[in-house]
Parts: C-alpha cells; sequence; structure tokens
C-alpha cells in the first residue's frame, strides 16, 4: 500500500465522502451513543465479575468457598457470555470495553486521540460504577473480583498481562482488517478468548486483560498497590499488537475504522 494512501479514519473518510463523514461520523449524537454504548458494556463486565465474585464465596449453601479454580471458572465464563453478548447488542455503534483496545484503535489511526481519551474516562468511570454497585447489592465478599499477582512475581505477572493483550487486540485487530472480517463471528472469538485465557491464567494474576477492569474493582477494595502491572502489561501488549498487525495485514484500511467508530445509521 502507497504511503499516500489513506489509512484507517481518513480512509473511511475518503470512502464515503467528506461531508457524509462529517454530519455522521462527527456528529455529537454519534459520539454521545458510542460512549454510551461503551459505558454499558464496562459497567456490565464489572457488575457481573464483582458482582459473580461477591455472590460465589459469600452465599454458599453451606458458607464455605468454592476452591479458587472453580470460582475462576466461573468468573471467566460468566464475564465471556456478557462480553458476547454486549458486543451483539451494542458492536454496530461501540464495543471496544476496553482501553488496551481503544489504544490500540487510536496507534493505528481509526479514530481520533481526543475521542480516545473520553473513551477511556468513560472506560475506567463505568467499570467503578459497575464494581460499586455490585457491592452495594452483595456485598464484597471475593474482594469483588480484584485482582492481583502472586507476591513477588510482578514482573511475570506485566509479562503475562502483556502477551494476553496482545494476542486478543491482534485477533480482534485480524478480524476487524482482514478478508475474514465477519461481524457476526466477532463476539464469539471474544467470548472464546476470554473464557480460555481467563481460566488458564486467572488463577496466576486475575488474567486482567483489560486496565478498566481491573482498575474498578482494584479501586473499591482498596488494592491498588500492584494495579500498575495490569496497566504497563496491557499498553505493551496493545503496541506489541499494533506493530504485529501491521506487519500481518498493513495498514488500517476503512473497514478498521469503522469497526472502532461504529455505524452512525445503526438502529
Amino acid at each position: 500500500m502507497s504511503d499516500k494512501q489513506p489509512t484507517g479514519e481518513q480512509a473511511l473518510r475518503s470512502q464515503v465522502g467528506l461531508s457524509a463523514f462529517k454530519a455522521d461520523w462527527t456528529s455529537p449524537a454519534h459520539r454521545a451513543r458510542r460512549l454510551v454504548a461503551e459505558f454499558f458494556g464496562v459497567f456490565g463486565l464489572t457488575f457481573i465479575l464483582s458482582g459473580g465474585a461477591a455472590v460465589l464465596t459469600g452465599y454458599g449453601d453451606d458458607g464455605s468457598t468454592p476452591p479458587a479454580y472453580i470460582v475462576v471458572l466461573i468468573l471467566s465464563l460468566v464475564s465471556a457470555l456478557w462480553l458476547v453478548a454486549a458486543i451483539y447488542f451494542l458492536g454496530d455503534i461501540s464495543a471496544h470495553f476496553n482501553p488496551a483496545m481503544t489504544l490500540a484503535f487510536a496507534l493505528r489511526g481509526d479514530m481520533g486521540w481526543v475521542m480516545a481519551v473520553v473513551y477511556w474516562l468513560v472506560q475506567f468511570a463505568a467499570a467503578t460504577l459497575g464494581t460499586l454497585v455490585a457491592m452495594w447489592l452483595f456485598g464484597d465478599a471475593g474482594g469483588l473480583a480484584s485482582v492481583k499477582p502472586q507476591p513477588g512475581m510482578e514482573i511475570q505477572a506485566v509479562v503475562v498481562e502483556a502477551i494476553l493483550v496482545f494476542l486478543m487486540v491482534l485477533m480482534v485487530l485480524g478480524m476487524a482488517n482482514g478478508p475474514k472480517l465477519n461481524g457476526q463471528y466477532v463476539p464469539l472469538a471474544v467470548g472464546a478468548y476470554i473464557l480460555a485465557f481467563g481460566t488458564m491464567a486467572g488463577a496466576f494474576d486475575g488474567a486482567a486483560m483489560n486496565p478498566a477492569r481491573a482498575f474498578g474493582p482494584n479501586l473499591i477494595a482498596g488494592a491498588m498497590d500492584t494495579y500498575w502491572v495490569y496497566l504497563v502489561g496491557a499498553v505493551l501488549g496493545a503496541i506489541a499488537a499494533v506493530g504485529a498487525a501491521r506487519f500481518l495485514r498493513g495498514r488500517a484500511k476503512a473497514q478498521e475504522a469503522s469497526a472502532a467508530m461504529g455505524n452512525p445509521t445503526a438502529g
């Protein structure tokens, strides 16, 4: 692809025409819809995780706490199922639901940096509110699904989170930018990924794969001392995924920007 050819958001603008792009994708109404969709998606994610952890560990039949691997498996499953459902009903508007994914789209040029910053603010706020509501309803048993690396293994946890985010972001970028793009299967791929790696790494460091998902529960549970692990790991993984996507798929195409910014005429 020639360096003179537009990519990402610019490619989408060229494809639909400047007037249509300005009228639709940059309209305040569409931007507001995207932010509300992001709020619902992230709120639901931390609500189901924090609430699930509290219910599993605080409301057992005999008052006992299930084995850790059972809790990890169930929380991985319910979060995967929520993301599948949320992407299906919100994906045509906006379904990043993860600051690392937003960072990757911004680095690829699929969305502007100002909007990316607003996305991050909404995602972190939604994660915090989802956890607060779960705590109010169910209590704080199970640490509200807060995440923490094994003692003395913070660096290993950073590497694990970077790998998990790298592969997840690379998968999403590949499906958004490649010939195999098929919207109806993206939610299933994301859900399968979350279930597989959440189950594998959950007992090790919580397998957050999402700095907003880690932020809300950890903030409310008072466990921010090792939060940096999940932020650094996610940023490193997203940056590496963008580089790998450029090598594998080339520069961002219009369809990738459309996946990043949603469809203004969806309804």
